[in-house]
Order: C-alpha cells, then structure tokens, then sequence
C-alpha cells in the first residue's frame, strides 16, 4: 500500500527552522530518507518552496479568485511529502514517527494514497486514465 507522509509546520516552526544549520540539516535528512530507500519502502520525497512564492485558487467564487502569497492567516502549512510503499497504516506510522522533522509546531499526517483499482473500471475515465498510465509505465 502507498502512504503520503505530509510534512506541515507552523509558523513557528518554521521560524525556528530559519537559524538551524542548514549542513547539519540536510545530514539529518539525509540518513532518515538513506534509511528508507534501503528498506525499499521510499517512492518519492519533494520539499515545497516558501509559501510566499505559491499562489492559492479559490473556488467559493465565480470566476475563481486567485490570491498570492504569503497565504492569509494560517495555522500549519504544508512542507513537503514523502511517498511510502508500506505493508501497513501501522508501518506508515512508525516511519513517520521516526521523521527528523520534529520538535514544537511539526506534525506529519498521513494519509493512504488510492489506487486506480478502486474505481468503477467500467467508467470512461478510468479507462482512459488506466491507458494513460500503462503507456507511461506507471502500471
């Protein structure tokens, strides 16, 4: 079963995270994602830019309103993810808690990544979208 590991942090956090060693860091990192790739469970790993580059699209309106960063008042924000192919919720768990990412104002939520087998595979969409991702390799 695949996982995402989404990596969220609070301003603070984040700001804490502004003084660390940035060296230091990336080893810290570094040995937690070597650990997975070695036990065949890591799929994919992205960091997010600052929020202040993105951009958010509302959709409570018509036309959609589109607001750039920095985000309006926020409690968390999302960092990053992890891709994880893991036997269990329970094995997704015990990765996450062993993420370097810690301290005051970190969380890792995790959620299960849904396959395109769990959709009618009689709709017209799945069907397109099963050959898209066989003639990509994807299945």
């Amino acid at each position: 079963m695949k996982y995402m590991l989404i990596m969220r942090a609070t301003d603070e956090g984040l700001a804490a995270m502004q003084n660390a060693d940035l060296d230091a860091m990336l080893e810290t990192v570094g040995k937690f994602n070597d650990e997975m790739i070695r036990a065949g469970v890591l799929l994919a790993a992205e960091g997010l830019d600052d929020a202040s580059e993105g951009v958010v699209v509302d959709y409570s309106s018509e036309p959609p309103v589109v607001t750039d960063g920095p985000y309006g008042e926020t409690k968390e924000l999302f960092g990053g993810f992890y891709i994880l192919n893991v036997a269990s919720k329970e094995e997704a768990i015990e990765w996450a808690k062993r993420s370097p990412m810690r301290g005051p104002g970190f969380k890792t939520e995790i959620r299960r990544v849904t396959t395109i087998d769990e959709f009618p595979q009689d709709n017209e969409w799945v069907k397109k979208e099963r050959a898209w991702r066989e003639a990509t390799g994807q299945l």
